[in-house]
């Protein structure tokens, strides 16, 4: 074979102009998502909807800006970001869509095919699957499932060695998120098992959607069931029976706060509910007309998300006890200032927390994932779509009554998660979320074993902490409980009535500033029996819960009857209203309201009722003592409303 002059000269010349690429790899799936089996290798001439999730800036920073917002030290402190700040704050550079872009259309993807999302976070262009294979040196494959559609993946990928920088993750790849024709994009961590948590327990499909099914372990306990004559007889000397009857007065003579009396239109307070969990009109007049006469009638201000239906086909108290707790006795507590409640998921889906976080920011959205997440339209029927992407206003303070364990997803989904939190509270909100009902132990009492990684029967093993409780952005709100036959005004202990309130330590994220003090003290001064095969114990790590309310003997109306009511899911709300009356108070002095809350609890301690007595036992143990400041049983203990709010008027 003869070459001429010409054809070797512009040979070379093109070997000179394209140097070579060093490809590394991006993501590996270790192993196939349970259920899922290969089918066929994909049509070459196939059109996927590629999509890249560009490297977001200043997320080394994050935490700092945060804190200037939100530490008592700050002279930014309650400066809070408008959204278009922060969106742009944290948008990819320009040198990163400059690198990111030039890889493509070296590669042969014409700039004019590229686009850009409207939350600047993404590049997105249709490509054939052999473009699709050249640009990532992959192979496509199509898999099937017996129950979903066929799923687009490939094993791994590379990508250019100076572009990994400037790339968290492509889809459709190893995901299992791509349906011909529309992909979806699914965070993971880079060169990890996508389907396997931090301590290497298994994660199971669609386990974030489930929050809200009436099998839920994080759903608040019920106990006896009361009369109405029971309830009326106590209501004659309420404050004298708060050791078994726990009502709005009894929270108040605990807590020394008010009851409220103004409604700044600035303030604002929302509760989340997961269907089918719903409240009863009914079960509010009920109790309203018992404990806060004003209010019968009073409903919610709904915003539906995702067809999200205040449901009343489904009755009893696995569908309403939940419901019916976070708003009797959140509404009754900040009256007359409205309440807001999220309303999220249809009843053939639910919906997981992402899709909550999806309606209060849009370009959330694009990350979520569709193995956890809700995607829309659902072939089995329910809300038609499309999926709620903003558009939803998030409320001051935000109270949250459910609650994973940690082990139940990724870290990488988690970490995603957890700096959404973030940024609402650069915003201005202030999120809460109930801590758990098991101590020590994961939902339903379930701990991990040391060997298999999986749940057990929770009679030994790994302690098995909650998530979001462990993301340092939100507020992990643990149990208390009166003391036996003590009056409402006698120290309370750490709740081991029905329930335990649930603490300890992430496996995920790191020690925050603003708590690193407390936790240390607690290693030094009271050193736990247990090591490093039961808990993190490397004290670099979050504890929680951060503080704690009052989560025994809760008198709620539930399906047309009185009952007694237990659980972190009573705790939440109470806090929640607590801050809410705190705002009030800023806002009425020209102050803004408290947004991120945390740095601020942790700098008042002396505003709460230190809890010294009792313990959250799991996993075999009796978990962690309640003990002389932060603990992981109660946290900083329980509000001291007078001084907490003036601490909170003293500030800027």
């Amino acid at each position: 074979m003869h070459f001429s002059l010409l054809t070797l000269s512009a040979l070379v010349a093109t070997s000179l102009a394209l140097p070579s690429v060093n490809h590394v790899l991006h993501e590996k799936r270790d192993k196939l998502p349970p259920g899922w089996q290969y089918h066929e290798k994909l049509d070459r001439s196939k059109v996927l909807p590629m999509k890249i999730a560009l490297t977001q800036s200043n997320l080394d920073k994050a935490d700092e800006f945060l804190m200037d917002v939100s530490s008592p030290t700050s002279s930014n402190y309650g400066k809070h970001w408008n959204h278009e700040d922060i969106a742009n704050k944290f948008a990819p550079s320009a040198g990163t869509v400059e690198t990111v872009k030039s890889w493509l259309t070296s590669s042969g993807i014409a700039a004019e095919r590229i686009s850009r999302s409207q939350s600047l976070g993404w590049l997105k262009f249709d490509a054939t699957v052999a473009e699709a294979e050249n640009l990532l040196k992959t192979e496509y494959h199509l898999y099937k499932h017996t129950t979903v559609k066929p799923h687009v993946s490939c094993s791994e990928y590379c990508i250019p060695e100076h572009v990994t920088p400037h790339v968290d993750f492509i889809t459709p790849t190893v995901h299992f998120d791509a349906k011909i024709p529309q992909g979806v994009a699914k965070p993971v961590e880079k060169r990890a098992p996508t389907s396997t948590a931090a301590v290497g327990h298994p994660v199971q499909t669609k386990a974030a959607l489930g929050i809200g099914a009436p099998t839920s372990g994080s759903l608040p306990k019920k106990g006896a069931t009361l009369s109405r004559q029971t309830v009326l007889d106590k209501l004659r000397d309420e404050l004298r029976n708060c050791n078994q009857f726990i009502t709005p007065n009894c929270l108040r003579a605990l807590y020394r706060f008010p009851p409220g009396f103004t409604a700044n239109p600035e303030n604002s307070y929302g509760i989340v509910e997961y269907t089918p969990q719903a409240y009863l009109q009914k079960d509010l007049d009920m109790f309203f007309a018992n404990y806060s006469k004003n209010q019968v009638q009073r409903t919610p201000t709904l915003n539906s998300i995702n067809g999200g239906v205040v449901q009343t086909t489904r009755q009893g108290f696995r569908f309403n006890g939940e419901s019916d707790l976070d708003l009797e006795y959140g509404m009754a507590l900040v009256n007359p200032q409205k309440t807001t409640l999220y309303q999220v998921g249809d009843e053939v889906q639910g919906a997981s927390f992402n899709d909550f976080l999806d309606a209060l920011d849009g370009s959330y959205c694009a990350g979520d994932d569709p193995f956890q997440d809700a995607s829309y339209p659902n072939a089995a029927g329910g809300f038609p779509g499309p999926k709620n992407c903003g558009g939803f206003a998030a409320t001051k303070v935000i109270s949250t009554s459910y609650g994973y364990n940690e082990a139940d997803l990724t870290a990488a989904y988690e970490r995603r998660q957890c700096m959404e939190y973030m940024k609402l509270g650069l915003a201005g909100t202030s999120f809460l979320f109930s801590s758990g009902d098991s101590g020590v132990a994961g939902n339903g009492g379930r701990c991990i074993d040391p060997e298999t990684r999986e749940y057990n029967n929770g009679s030994s093993g790994i302690f098995n902490p909650g998530f979001p409780s462990g993301c340092p952005y939100i507020t992990s709100i643990g149990a208390t409980q009166i003391v036996p036959n003590a009056s409402v005004t006698a120290p309370e202990k750490a709740c081991e009535t029905v329930i335990f309130s649930g603490g300890g330590f992430s496996n995920v994220f790191p020690l925050p500033s603003y708590q690193a003090s407390a936790v240390k003290s607690w290693f030094t001064n009271f050193p736990p029996p247990y090591g490093a095969d039961r808990f993190n114990n490397s004290q670099t790590t979050r504890g929680f819960p951060d503080i704690s309310a009052n989560g025994a003997n809760y008198v709620v109306a539930v399906t047309g009857q009185f009952a007694l009511v237990y659980g972190t899911s009573a705790s939440s709300p109470v806090v929640g209203a607590i801050l809410t009356l705190i705002n009030e108070a800023r806002l009425y002095a020209g102050k803004s309201t408290l947004g991120f809350v945390n740095p601020f609890l942790y700098a008042n301690q002396r505003a709460f009722n230190d809890i010294t007595l009792g313990s959250n036992p799991g996993c075999g143990t009796r978990g962690f003592q309640a003990v002389p400041g932060w603990d992981p049983a109660t946290g900083l203990g329980t509000p001291n409303f007078p001084k907490l709010l003036d601490a909170a008027l003293d500030l800027p």
